[in-house]
């Protein structure tokens, strides 16, 4: 229900929007302190919502405050790191009845394009693979913050949320409510400069 992993991927091709004081670098994805997330939300029957993480993933991106149309960036995310808080829940969903974590252990994010929208601001473009289906998506990102860490390193944060269509994905949700077939992706990536 969740197929959130290729969200998480999304996700952070949300690092490429540019900040008007960096310097053209590549940045890791800061995933050792619990800096960076991929989130999804989902409906659960129209009555609340299922939240979740894809707790197991790493990226880089890069970028150019003076040419912000060549920034770029990729994910990884291990489909079997879902988490929804509810153990039961999780086994199904990764299952062969939706994620099929067994045949499709990754989803895959990889940046096409950025085009910014405003200060700090922009949408990201780029080829999300999950449950062996790739489409374009395309998430608005949010510059977080910038600036030197008390540890003698630079550091670039990013936001950025998308909606899925899960059928897009071949996740075919059967019976359940209209409201379930869609989910939301929210990712925050906090990206340490190489």
């Amino acid at each position: 229900m969740i197929k959130k992993t290729a969200i998480a991927t999304a996700l952070s091709a949300a690092a490429l929007v540019g900040v008007s004081q960096a310097q053209a670098a590549d940045y890791a994805i800061d995933t050792d302190g619990q800096h960076a997330f991929v989130q999804f939300k989902i409906s659960h029957l129209g009555y609340s919502y299922i939240l979740g993480s894809f707790e197991e993933f790493s990226g880089s991106f890069s970028y150019d405050p003076e040419n912000l149309e060549a920034s770029a960036a990729s994910v990884e995310v291990e489909v079997s790191s879902l988490n929804s808080n509810h153990a039961e829940r999780d086994k199904h969903i990764l299952s062969d009845d939706f994620l099929d974590a067994g045949e499709y252990p990754t989803a895959t994010f990889t940046s096409t394009g950025f085009e910014p929208t405003g200060d700090n601001e922009g949408v990201l473009s780029g080829e999300l693979t999950l449950h062996g289906e790739t489409n374009e998506v395309e998430m608005p990102v949010t510059l977080v913050g910038e600036g030197e860490d008390p540890w003698g390193g630079y550091r670039a944060g990013f936001e950025g949320s998308t909606t899925l269509i899960l059928a897009d994905y071949g996740i075919d949700m059967g019976d359940f409510p209209e409201m379930m077939h869609e989910l939301e992706l929210y990712v925050t990536f906090e990206g340490i400069r190489q």
